[in-house]
């Protein structure tokens, strides 16, 4: 077996050619200019000299330091997502859970305790549930539709309070300006909201206003956490999440346990959440206005006991839902109770399913259909202690009257 050729006894005129490739000194002409946004991809930033290394920052988008705090590309997407979402400032995340991990980990220490809503996303959960517990921190359920008595459970300790609009998988659309009012009651307290439904389109977290204020206040969230890999994304092909603030105290606690944690997105998917924000209104309004169709269907329905959707007058919420919002997602579920259909029988009517497809996520083109144990699933509102199955429905874009064919036919197999 012959040995690897040393670089050193390479050909002259190919360690030139190679040093020339490297270090070639064209610069294309400034003043391009396109639709698109260019795509800047880069571990390392070169510094002109010792002066810039030293005194260049990137914590205020002032420069560029290293490829991992951030490039032309990920700064130009963080600062479109604080205008979606009424923001100042953005940090990037490689998923939705990585965002809300990255939350609990730049405001709670050992000692603390955070509030989840009991309908809160599930892995969000269980990240409190056993990392947070690992570190010392506590954490307890509340009801998010009892303003009342989440009153009775902030404690000093209590320095973290999440909310989530609508719920996971259940879709209550909670009391956000009771739950403020309280949080509002207690200086000491952060609050942050999952915003992935509301996609910073059927409300703006950080200014809701209060009809029962007199003055008009103006109520908001500390920080608003999203889920990119969602409706941003719009192609189901993309994993990344966002934190967005206003206050730039928050936004500095927040950047500097993102930079500890080594966390970074690629240029190749920034460009693509990118590429998806300026059709995200319109997809946004094709997602909603397919599922309230679908969902008053369901509701004429005979099969599901229950058809959970904000913009339903029954559905759970919709009151405080009418209150804020003018949007509501492409999301809605089905409750079908133990006494009428086994679990069996509804995993089969999910099997005959043809147009939507088994997985999980949503935002995405393609219409997507998930069922889950409600036994345990919810400790209180109207779904404690209800056993049976719920059907989740994420509404894409195909015509409303094929899903609808599609949920018939498959109907017929709990006949």
């Amino acid at each position: 077996m012959s040995k690897p050729q040393d670089i050193s006894t390479l050909p002259a005129h190919l360690a030139r050619t190679a040093t020339a490739l490297i270090h070639h000194p064209y610069q294309p002409p400034g003043g391009f200019d396109a639709v698109p946004p260019g795509v800047y991809k880069a571990s390392t930033v070169i510094f002109e000299n010792t002066a810039a290394l030293h005194t260049r920052q990137w914590q205020d988008k002032s420069g560029y330091t290293y490829g991992l705090h951030g490039t032309p590309t990920t700064f130009t997407l963080e600062e479109r997502l604080a205008t979606l979402e009424g923001g100042l400032h953005t940090v990037l995340a490689p998923s939705g859970l990585s965002a809300i991990s990255l939350v609990d980990m730049a405001f709670l220490r050992a000692g603390d305790e955070v509030l989840i809503p009991d309908n809160a996303y599930g892995p969000g959960k269980d990240f409190a549930r056993v990392e947070l517990a690992r570190w010392g921190i506590t954490h307890r359920s509340y009801d998010p539709q009892n303003a009342e008595a989440l009153a009775g459970l902030i404690t000093e300790r209590t320095k973290l309070l999440w909310l989530e609009a609508a719920g996971s998988v259940t879709l209550e659309f909670p009391d956000l300006l009771g739950l403020l009012r309280v949080a509002r009651q207690h200086p000491h307290l952060r609050v942050a909201l999952d915003n992935t439904w509301g996609a910073g389109l059927a409300f703006n977290p950080f200014q809701m206003p209060d009809p029962q204020d007199a003055a008009g206040a103006i109520w908001g969230v500390d920080v608003s956490v999203h889920a990119l890999t969602k409706y941003p994304s719009g192609g189901a092909d993309v994993l990344m999440g966002a934190v967005i603030t206003r206050d730039p105290q928050l936004h500095h606690q927040v950047l500097m346990t993102h930079m500890r944690l080594g966390l970074g997105v690629g240029a190749n998917d920034a460009e693509l959440v990118l590429r998806g924000l300026p059709s995200l209104p319109l997809r946004y309004a094709a997602h909603d206005a397919a599922t309230r169709q679908i969902a008053q269907w369901l509701q004429s329905r005979a099969e599901p006991s229950q058809v959970l959707h904000p913009a339903l007058l029954d559905s759970p919420g919709h009151a405080w839902w009418a209150e804020l919002c003018q949007a509501a997602g492409g999301l809605v579920s089905m409750v079908f109770d133990a006494d009428r259909y086994s679990t069996e029988r509804v995993h089969a009517f999910v099997d005959a399913l043809q147009v939507f497809k088994i997985g999980y996520s949503w935002g995405g083109p393609m219409s997507l259909v998930m069922p889950y144990r409600l036994d345990g699933m919810r400790e209180h509102g109207h779904l404690a202690g209800r056993r049976g199955t719920i059907v989740r429905l994420a509404i894409g874009l195909e015509s409303p009257a094929a899903l609808m064919a599609d949920l018939e036919q498959a109907f017929q197999v709990l006949a």
